[in-house]
């Protein structure tokens, strides 16, 4: 296992390459460059000698391949440069909107959780009984709405109408999480709800379980110690992907709410042309989506025996 482990975090290396280095072009190629879009937003007329020392500055004057070979071993090195807007360092202003991010992370994932693997059981439960078609048609209806929908809806009824919640992030941030998690909650909870329900079903028609029923054992004991360690697979899939996406920043909940996150760092450097923060922000998008993966991994090798042999095989 520990081989594997290895082998795995090796692999990030030519992940980080391929993805920072396309990402890296495709800026280059979009056209423009920082420094004259500062320029031009600042209003002031410069001369063609000032803007080329400020790119010599940046670096921006080099080649393409030199700025890359510069900006990734700067990277490894912890060194991801100054932003040219904020002339702050990059490392230091990314890492301090991780804990907003990873807040919301966490709070989003609970509520998730508390909300769809009941609720799928449930109607797994009821098959084609009115509690199975009402928590169905409350899914489809979550699943249906983007986020920025329901956030919209969220922010009338329960700020606007009701004066409970304040719309945008303050100093009391156990009120100022709520919406965002609850936006964020609503489509992945409506998703996951029908996963749980289609696979617990699944489940519940194999002949273990019928098998357990003629033994005489409980329906709860059967769902809870057999069925879901069979759906945990399905079901831990689902949240790894959700917590790589959550930890990514999710950008439009983040702005709606002015939550001072990593999504919304994302969006303010790619208006601003921001290329340091831009850069550090799709290498923590590929680190997290390696890791996460790595860890699934990890828990599928603990709770799946089949996976277990294959990999003492290999």
């Amino acid at each position: 296992m520990g081989k594997y482990i290895i082998k795995r975090l090796l692999q990030l290396i030519p992940v980080l390459i391929g993805i920072t280095f396309l990402s890296f072009a495709m800026m280059r190629l979009a056209g423009g460059d920082a420094v004259t879009y500062m320029y031009e937003n600042a209003g002031s007329a410069v001369s063609q000698e000032v803007i080329d020392k400020a790119k010599a500055e940046y670096g921006l004057d080099k080649p393409f391949l030199v700025q890359y070979a510069a900006w990734f071993a700067g990277m490894v090195t912890g060194d991801m440069g100054e932003s040219y807007v904020s002339h702050r360092d990059v490392y230091e202003t990314f890492i301090s909107k991780l804990p907003a991010t990873m807040m919301l992370t966490l709070s989003s994932i609970l509520l998730t959780i508390v909300l769809a693997i009941p609720l799928g059981i449930l109607s797994a439960v009821k098959h084609n009984k009115w509690v199975d078609y009402l928590i169905r048609f409350l899914s489809f209806i979550g699943n249906s709405m983007p986020n920025f929908f329901a956030a919209m809806v969220l922010m009338y009824f329960l700020s606007i109408r009701l004066g409970v919640l304040p719309v945008v992030t303050n100093t009391d941030l156990g009120q100022s999480i709520i919406l965002p998690t609850l936006t964020l909650a609503i489509s992945m909870a409506a998703k996951y709800t029908r996963q749980v329900r289609a696979t617990v079903l699944e489940e519940l028609n194999k002949d273990y379980v019928t098998g357990a029923r003629a033994r005489g054992i409980r329906s709860r004991v059967i769902i809870w110690k057999s069925v879901m360690k069979a759906s945990m697979l399905t079901i831990i899939t689902l949240l790894a992907l959700s917590i790589g996406n959550l930890l990514g920043g999710t950008a439009i909940v983040e702005n709606i709410f002015m939550w001072d996150g990593v999504g919304k760092l994302a969006v303010d450097a790619i208006t601003m042309r921001d290329y340091p923060i831009i850069q550090a922000y799709v290498a923590w998008m590929a680190v997290i989506y390696v890791l996460v993966n790595l860890v699934t991994d990890i828990i599928y090798h603990y709770l799946d025996p089949r996976v277990r042999l294959g990999g003492d095989r290999a």
